[in-house]
């Protein structure tokens, strides 16, 4: 049959614009191949062809890689399973459950209420998930550990469906979707949300492309787990269920060659191929499932198609001349879109009527019969297949394209139709309509007496199908989805670990990433503690002094390393391990985010918790990767965010899109995210500490919700002398993000300079400045937290708020600044609106020096002249609020302006030029 105009693109292309010699000798060869199929089956053909390919190769035979196979199931119908299952009682409650979901979501549309939620996928992947839910998906109870199943966010409603048929939620409950304020107790969250069901959900999806990423990495952070020796993972499998139209997004895609290059053959995508996206049609004048097959595997993938459901087998059977293949092979995607929205006729007339042959297949069906050709994807035969085949392939990860309908059960209003995904309500007719399909026991009048009150179905308890239900899992060892944090003890390390960082560098110059890097080096080699961390690194481990970890820790590889290395003469040689320490992502901000996920929830997951320390360059963390940030917090992650080479001035050499200054402010808008901006390695002992026995130590009285957070810490590249911890440090306030650092030594007018980070040593240069040069006695505070400070002010005035008349509660800023005078310059390498967070919570007069606009190339010093924020802006910003107030001569701003040559970049002198970019 020739080729349509526009359609060739979505064959394999095998034969494409090659000349057939002889055709009377391919057909020989054709029919000798259809012959060793019919009389010894598709294994002994496929062995054939794999040696015929393999002999080809030998010879210089120029044979293309097939990258994608006719548009037909991968498991032909003589190698399928026999179905171990009770088919009839699963498609029996399997309806209860479609009903449950669309009416759960249609009684949220109510007029006074109208919070929305999603009928049609659910309807379209219901088979998807029962024959997991019934025959594969591992609870935790299972002699495994159980499996980790990343469901599809909008298919949220089937799952509370199948909750409320187990008994474990309630008709009230199922009416509190999306309510979850309103209906406090009852509430059942829009999509997956762990964070907002702490003991339901596990995993976080429906911002799309981060479920497959990071179902990627919990495989991977499974096989971590086992192969350092901390939990046997072996008989777990990661299932993560995925839409054909989110494998648009970059982030669905771009980290598959990790599952192939590890071999994760325990993890199994199945990408519900529905043809449609939120719009309209994946691929109108494509085929998606063709372009998917050839992407995964090119990528390493195995590839199983679940195409046609069984009522296909037989015409597929009598398909002698390939007539009917080819007609698959090419009608585009928008064509079988519209099929399912038309009727059998119209499927008889526009797609068998293609040509003679085919149209002759059907002459004995009926319309009915030809509209009940069913798409693979919603037979459990072909999809239980397909699953026993993933779970038992070896060497490989695993994508499933199954062929679906959305809205498929709901009727010609939604099914197939390209508005189906925003429709959230059904008529009275489509009520009706609904429930003669799925047959439930459920009269015309009680859907007429309110429509938006159709009632749930549940046989009670005692139904035999529910028995069954029930029986499947426990055999598979509980409920799913489900969440526990119950977890393996943790010894936090001791004083010891954070003795170094208190005795300060001595004459020695370091920054504060070596200051952390040490930290981190004591704490690995805690005995107890040490094996729990997970240091993750992108490609820039040397650029943070993090080398010196190659050697002992190792970097964590499954495979070994099974080549010579170049630098193995060198005491900082890069090795890798199958029990190796480190997980080194490459040049992979999004792949570390997703690295991150996993370890930092294994405390949840696996029940054995590990310590994610992720260090980065700062710029590239919240700013690029901040939406897998806030899906860490959705999942309750706990570990260390390390932003390093921060500040917009710091990283010299580097430039615009290196130079951070705003990440603090990003920080900022995640409720889950505890940020510091330390100055010295002793503060960066007290916060990690601190957050280790937030994580996993005592918290006293305060909930276990206290426990799920992150710390962002920022860390910069120039070195100083990092002094030793003060004798009488006020831990309280460090801790709480202010403690005066360095009172003033002199008496006159009064200033107090706050300041963090990298900007501290500015303001005790200017301190000592504006001494000596001006009399004026300056008070030297490092804030180590500008957001903190910010967020406990905030709480005071709701609590204010909430209670007039009561004594107001002081805000922790204004109470360590209370007997403080003068007023305040605030400076550090952020933007301005980093420490004017806490401008309203302070009666003083308060100006802010930042590092506003894009960063550039430069020395530190003309850089922060440039930006006004070194120590010589520091005195000038000081002189002039004391002018104002008439406390220092008039012209003593102008006079230092014109003395620092304050308008002069090369005239700068704060900061040095160690430290490399």
């Amino acid at each position: 049959m020739a080729v349509e105009q526009g359609t060739a693109d979505i064959l394999s292309g095998l034969t494409v614009g090659k000349p057939d010699g002889d055709p009377e000798e391919t057909a020989e060869w054709i029919e000798s191949l259809d012959q060793l199929i019919r009389t010894q089956g598709t294994e002994r053909a496929q062995y054939i062809m794999r040696s015929l390919l393999q002999r080809a190769g030998a010879q210089s035979v120029g044979v293309p890689m097939v990258t994608t196979t006719d548009y037909v199931n991968t498991i032909p119908a003589d190698q399928e399973p026999e179905f171990p299952g009770d088919e009839e009682i699963e498609r029996k409650f399997r309806a209860w459950l479609r009903w449950n979901a669309a009416v759960m979501v249609h009684r949220a549309q109510r007029p006074e209420i109208g919070v929305g939620g999603h009928i049609s996928t659910y309807a379209g992947a219901a088979t998807l998930y029962e024959v997991g839910f019934n025959h594969f998906f591992k609870g935790k109870d299972h002699p495994s550990g159980g499996d980790q199943i990343f469901f599809q966010g909008h298919a949220s409603p089937g799952m509370y469906a199948r909750a409320y048929l187990e008994g474990r939620l309630t008709e009230e409950d199922l009416d509190g979707f999306r309510q979850e304020k309103s209906k406090e107790g009852h509430a059942l969250s829009s999509y997956p949300h762990p964070r907002l069901m702490p003991e339901f959900w596990e995993f976080p999806t429906v911002s799309m492309g981060i479920g497959p990423m990071n179902a990627i990495y919990q495989a991977q952070s499974n096989r971590y787990l086992h192969n350092r020796g901390l939990k046997d993972t072996s008989d777990q499998q990661v299932w993560a269920f995925l839409g054909d139209g989110e494998m648009d997004e970059p982030e669905s895609r771009g980290l598959l060659q990790l599952a192939a290059n590890e071999n994760l053959d325990n993890l199994n995508f199945v990408i519900n191929c529905n043809l449609q996206r939120l719009d309209g049609p994946v691929r109108g004048n494509g085929k998606i499932m063709q372009e998917l097959e050839a992407f995964f595997r090119g990528a390493g993938w195995n590839v199983i198609k679940v195409v046609w459901g069984r009522e296909w087998d037989s015409l597929l059977s009598k398909d002698d001349d390939g007539a009917l293949v080819d007609i698959m092979n090419q009608t585009p995607d928008g064509d079988y879109q519209t099929y399912k929205a038309e009727s059998g006729g119209f499927v008889r007339d526009h797609f068998f009527g293609k040509s003679p042959e085919t149209k002759a297949m059907v002459e004995d069906l009926t319309d009915a019969e030809i509209w009940n050709l069913k798409r693979g994807g919603h037979d459990y035969r072909k999809v239980y297949a397909a699953y026993k085949a993933a779970t038992e392939f070896k060497g490989k990860p695993t994508v499933i394209l199954a062929k679906t309908v959305k809205g498929y059960g709901l009727g010609s209003h939604f099914e197939g139709r390209n508005a189906t995904h925003q429709m959230k309500k059904l008529t009275n007719a489509d009520l009706k309509a609904f429930r003669d399909h799925l047959r439930i026991p459920v009269t015309d009048e009680q859907i007429d007496d309110d429509l938006y009150n159709a009632p749930y179905y549940h046989p009670g308890a005692d139904a035999p199908e529910i028995k069954y239900l029930l029986e499947r899992r426990r055999e598979l060892g509980g409920f799913i989805p489900e969440r526990r944090t119950k977890h393996a003890d943790i010894v936090l390390p001791g004083d010891k670990a954070y003795e170094m960082a208190k005795r300060g560098s001595g004459k020695q110059m370091a920054a504060t990433t070596m200051a952390f890097v040490r930290i981190l080096k004591d704490l690995m080699r805690d005995k107890e503690f040490g094996k729990r961390i997970a240091p993750i690194i992108p490609d820039e481990a040397r650029t943070f002094g993090m080398d010196s970890f190659f050697p002992t820790a190792k970097i964590y590889n499954p495979k070994g390393q099974n080549y010579l290395s170049v630098d193995r003469d060198l005491v900082l040689a890069y090795k890798e391990s199958i029990e190796g320490q480190i997980l080194h992502a490459g040049i992979n901000e999004a792949g570390s985010m997703a690295a991150f996920t996993a370890a930092g929830t294994a405390y949840a997951t696996q029940g054995q918790p590990l310590i994610p320390i992720y260090v980065f360059y700062s710029m590239f963390g919240f700013q690029r990767t901040g939406d897998s940030i806030w899906a860490a917090a959705d999942q309750m992650a706990r570990g260390f965010i390390i932003g390093a080479t921060a500040g917009r001035t710091t990283l010299t050499g580097e430039g615009l899109q290196h130079a951070d200054g705003h990440s603090p402010i990003l920080a900022s808008t995640n409720p889950a995210v505890v940020t510091y901006d330390p100055a010295f390695g002793y503060e960066i002992g007290h916060i990690v500490r601190d957050g280790l026995n937030r994580m996993y130590g005592d918290i006293g009285d305060k909930p276990e919700s206290f426990r799920n957070v992150m710390y962002y810490i920022t860390v910069y590249n120039e070195p100083f002398v990092q002094p030793a911890e003060p004798e009488e440090l006020d831990v309280e306030g460090l801790l709480k993000g202010i403690y005066l650092l360095k009172p003033a030594k002199v008496d006159g007018p009064r200033t107090q300079l706050l300041a963090s980070g990298v900007a501290v040593p500015w303001a005790l240069e200017a301190q000592k400045i504006l001494a000596k040069d001006w009399g004026v006695s300056a008070d030297v505070w490092s804030v180590t937290s500008w957001n903190e400070l910010r967020r406990d002010g905030l709480d005071a005035e709701e609590d204010a708020f909430l209670n007039p008349g009561a004594e107001a509660r002081k805000p922790f800023v204004t109470q360590q600044l209370e007997g403080a005078t003068g007023p305040i310059v605030a400076v550090s390498d952020f933007m301005k609106a980093v420490p004017d967070q806490i401008r309203q919570f302070l009666p003083n007069e308060f100006a802010t020096l930042g590092a506003d606009g894009f960063g550039f190339s430069d020395t530190r010093a003309a850089a922060r002249r440039f930006f006004k924020i070194d120590s010589h802006s520091v005195v000038v910003r000081a002189l002039e609020m004391l002018a104002r107030r008439g406390e220092v001569d008039a012209n003593a701003p102008r006079e230092a302006i014109e003395k620092y040559s304050l308008l002069d970049v090369n005239a700068g002198t704060t900061g040095n030029a160690g430290g490399d970019a």
